[in-house]
C-alpha cells in the first residue's frame, strides 16, 4: 500500500530485456534504500514492483526490479529509457502520517497528456483516457471533480472531468512540479493511471446490490420509489 506522495526521483541506469519482460535498474536512489530489504515493494511511476537486488552505496544507491509482460502491457513502462527520471515511493509504514490517499500501486490504465497551461506558479495539465474496449471498459465513472487520481504514482486532485471527450484535468503547485517527473513528459506522452480504490468498492457494491445478487435490496428501493411516486400523484 502507498500514499501517492513521491519520495524521490531515481534514474533508470539499465534495461535488460528478455522474452518474459525486463529487469530495470534504478540508480541515484540511496535516499530510499536505507531500510530496504530484498522482496520489498517500491512504486516506480506508480507501479508496485518487487526489489530483486539493491546496493545503497554503489551508483548513488541502486535497486533492481523485474517487470513481467503483463506489467508492460498495463503500464507505460515499455517506454522507459536509460537516463530517464522515475517517481519512487516506498510502501507506507504504519507509524507515518497518511498525507495522500489509498494507493495500491496496481495500474488500471494509461492516459495521454493532451495539453498544459501555466497558472501563476502552478501548472494545469489535461489528459485523455483511451477508448474503451470489451477487454478494458471505460473508467470514467471513477473520475469526479475534486476526487482522487494517481498519475505516475502521484496522488492528485481532479479539477475537471469531461466524459464526452474522455479527458480530465489536474493542477500541480510549484512544490509538486519540482519533486515529480510529470512535467518532464511532453504532450502526447503516456502516463500510468490508478483510479481511487474506494470508488472501485463503492461502484462494485452498488452494482451487486442492484444486480441479480441483490434482489432484496432492489425490491426495497423499488418500493420506496413507488411509495414516493404514489404520494406525489395523490397530492
Amino acid at each position: 500500500m502507498f500514499t501517492g506522495l513521491v519520495e524521490h526521483l531515481g534514474t533508470v541506469s539499465s534495461i535488460e530485456r528478455n522474452e518474459g519482460g525486463y529487469t530495470l535498474t534504478i540508480s541515484d536512489s540511496a535516499a530510499i534504500l536505507g531500510d530496504c530489504h530484498l522482496g520489498d515493494s517500491i512504486a516506480v511511476n506508480g507501479a508496485c514492483l518487487t526489489v530483486t537486488e539493491f546496493n545503497p552505496v554503489q551508483d548513488g544507491g541502486y535497486f533492481k526490479v523485474f517487470l513481467a509482460n503483463e506489467t508492460l502491457a498495463r503500464t507505460d513502462h515499455g517506454d522507459r529509457e536509460v537516463g530517464e527520471k522515475v517517481n519512487l515511493e516506498r510502501a507506507m509504514g504504519t507509524n507515518a502520517r497518511f498525507g495522500g490517499h489509498f494507493v495500491q500501486g496496481h495500474i488500471d490504465t494509461t492516459a495521454t497528456i493532451v495539453d498544459r497551461q501555466t497558472d501563476g506558479e502552478s501548472l494545469r495539465m489535461w489528459f485523455r483516457l483511451p477508448e474503451p474496449t470489451p477487454d478494458r471498459p471505460s473508467l470514467l465513472s471513477y473520475f469526479i471533480p475534486k476526487g482522487f487520481v494517481t498519475i505516475d504514482g502521484t496522488s492528485l486532485t481532479l479539477t475537471e472531468v469531461n466524459d464526452a471527450e474522455r479527458t480530465f484535468g489536474i493542477m500541480l503547485i510549484k512544490y509538486t512540479r519540482e519533486h515529480i517527473n510529470l512535467v518532464k513528459k511532453a504532450n502526447g506522452a503516456m502516463v500510468n493511471i490508478e483510479v481511487d480504490m474506494v470508488g472501485k468498492y463503492v461502484v462494485k457494491s452498488v452494482v451487486a446490490c442492484l444486480g441479480e445478487g441483490g434482489s432484496a435490496i432492489r425490491e426495497l428501493v423499488e418500493k420506496i420509489v413507488n411509495d414516493i411516486v404514489t404520494r406525489r400523484l395523490a397530492a
